[in-house]
């Protein structure tokens, strides 16, 4: 089987050319001098040489199996995207039951800050472990975690529970996406991640609305507990058909020696501290306080000291090799995914507060009202999705997709009381419309430049970035919402009302629980005001994070996108009878070869 997968390996120096960098001058490689129409003319379909046969006779079937695994991929997608946002409106019923209210912030930051803090991890550990395993255990461990969530008897158990379940979802994350990146050739991968990313979209953006749900019709614990079924379908679908070779004369040791402990020590460390700053910004201590900048700069710092300690002669296997970032078109297409991210949860999480602090909803009904979001988002992203798949073109998408996200967020900014539902619904098709152009196209974008050798770690290092920019688009405009509406609330008149929304509190308070206190009806109408005032600045910030976007994309070269799949854990081949040439196995599927194979194919690069 081995033998089969090396028959279609292009020699070192064809896989160089196939894969080389972008800042390479377009007269050395034949993809640089070729556009997607003139691959498509050159496309026969009898190949000049037995080599140019064999490559192009390696494209996976998508069989049963192949389906069963994107079902299962699917799944698990959701249901972690649920958990990042479904306590959201359950944590007050939460808190009440349980107490612990000094831990609350946790309950909701252990979650995410396990789930970025491990991210590059995963990638390293599915190098040299293989897919399976890895992806078996995050989702046991998520699965775990939901059980563990449901059944906590103290708020320190909840807490346990959700960084178990951040630690599952980190590793689900990233790895559903290397699995796509490993069984579909990077032309393909947009058409196949846009739907995933889409259901991604979808549970973050419903998992206020059933948190809300569950807790007015039943426990609390349904909030975790609806994950078990679920996620137990996916496990079992997921070790029935997510097949792979592993290497098994390998020492479990000489593995475990591989990994960079060094590195993801100081990287969760420097995550803790930067989380840690964040998670107290603007709420329990202000932001020029030594108790949060301490924390953020130690943090930070300790980043810088991560990469440099990657490019060190002392880390032999680094997490996040730094060539990952040595080219233009790879780095731009992470600072893109950056700004996307911040620019997506800022309307996702703001879009909430209109619909409660200015119209007065419901947690429940302003979940209803974000499905335009989703509704538009996805659809979006499938046509994305296959519009790269089709010409292989992904700046036109990046382009087109920024310039409407900044059209939609500037409408937002026109969003008051007296607004109708019309322009709610059609500003937010908008804005999910660019936002859904944008998602499914990023990736593909990072690896363009790289070989598919450097798939799982540019795949973990490309979640981690857009872990980090949500959890920053979540609080750099909390914290210009309460700086800007601690600016205007000397416009409310009742020194009480002032009160209760002074000292960071105006973002927490902006529901429709708390203006439903409010008896005179001329200070709602004020605090109503300035809540709309304070959501036009959090726009106009989002307007400058996407307009960023669209400038930047002006740095990615246009690479065109390999058609053939290249990669050490693609699908399972077998060669015919006669023993010619491979076929594609219809199981569907993943293959991983043995770590020391996969080490001699990425040095060949």
């Amino acid at each position: 089987m081995h033998d089969a997968l090396k028959m279609n390996d292009p020699l070192p120096s064809e896989r160089n050319k196939s894969h080389a960098p972008d800042d390479t001058p377009a007269s050395n490689t034949m993809e640089e001098t070729n556009t997607p129409a003139t691959e498509m003319a050159m496309d026969t379909s009898q190949p000049s040489t037995p080599k140019e046969k064999e490559s192009q006779s390696y494209l996976p079937q998508k069989s049963l199996g192949f389906w069963a695994i994107i079902f299962a991929l699917c799944a698990a997608g959701l249901l972690t995207a649920l958990e990042a946002t479904i306590t959201s409106t359950a944590l007050p019923t939460i808190v009440d039951d349980l107490g612990g209210a000094d831990l609350y912030v946790w309950i909701v930051n252990g979650f995410f800050l396990a789930m970025t803090a491990f991210q590059p991890l995963f990638g390293q550990v599915a190098d040299i472990f293989g897919r399976r395993w890895p992806m078996l255990f995050a989702t046991a461990a998520f699965v775990l975690g939901c059980g563990i969530c449901g059944g906590a008897s103290s708020a320190e158990m909840l807490v346990a529970g959700r960084v178990i379940q951040g630690l599952g979802a980190g590793g689900v994350n990233v790895l559903l996406e290397i699995i796509v990146c490993d069984i579909l050739p990077l032309r393909e991968r947009g058409k196949f991640l846009a739907p995933i990313f889409g259901i991604i979209a979808l549970g973050t953006a419903l998992g206020p609305f059933f948190g809300g749900l569950i807790v007015q019709n039943t426990s609390w614990r349904w909030v975790f507990y609806l994950n078990l079924p679920i996620g137990g379908v996916a496990l079992v679908f997921l070790f029935l058909f997510l097949n792979v070779h592993y290497d098994k004369e390998t020492h479990l040791m000489d593995r475990l020696k591989r990994i960079d402990w060094i590195g993801n020590i100081i990287f969760v460390l420097a995550m803790v501290s930067i989380l840690i700053a964040l998670s107290w910004a603007g709420s329990k201590y202000p932001w020029s306080s030594f108790r949060i900048l301490v924390p953020l700069i130690l943090g930070l710092l300790g980043l810088v000291g991560f990469l440099a300690y990657e490019a060190s002669p002392w880390c032999v296997e680094p997490t996040m090799p730094l060539h990952l970032f040595t080219n233009r078109t790879s780095t731009t297409a992470y600072a893109l995914t950056f700004l996307h991210s911040i620019a997506t949860i800022s309307a996702i999480y703001f879009l909430p507060i209109y619909f409660q602090g200015v119209r007065s909803a419901s947690p429940a009904r302003s979940g209803v009202d974000l499905l335009p979001t989703i509704l538009f988002l996805i659809p979006a992203a499938i046509t994305a999705g296959g519009l790269l798949s089709t010409f292989g073109r992904y700046r036109p998408l990046h382009h087109a997709g920024f310039a409407i996200m900044v059209i939609g967020f500037g409408l937002f900014s026109l969003l008051n009381a007296n607004s109708s539902t019309a322009a709610w619904v059609i500003f937010q098709a908008i804005e999910a419309c660019g936002a859904g152009v944008v998602l499914p196209v990023l990736l593909p974008a990072v690896q363009a430049a790289l070989t598919d050798a450097d798939t799982a770690l540019a795949t973990a290092t490309w979640a981690f970035v857009r872990s980090f920019g949500l959890i920053w688009g979540a609080t750099i405009p909390a914290a210009v919402f309460n700086t800007r509406f601690a600016a205007l609330q000397n416009t409310i008149t009742d020194p009480a009302v002032v009160a209760q929304l002074s000292g960071g509190q105006a973002y927490q308070r902006a529901t429709k629980k708390f203006l439903d206190t409010i008896t005179d009806p001329v200070v709602k109408g004020e605090v109503i005001e300035v809540f709309s005032k304070t959501l036009k600045t959090i726009w106009y910030v989002s307007i400058a994070f996407v307009a960023l976007g669209f400038v930047l994309v002006n740095f990615e070269k246009e690479i065109p996108l390999r058609k053939e799949l290249d990669t050490d854990f693609g699908m399972v081949e077998k060669k015919k009878a006669d023993g010619d040439q491979p076929v594609s196995q219809p199981e569907g599927v993943v293959e991983n070869k043995r770590p020391e194979e996969n080490q001699a194919a990425a040095s060949e690069v």
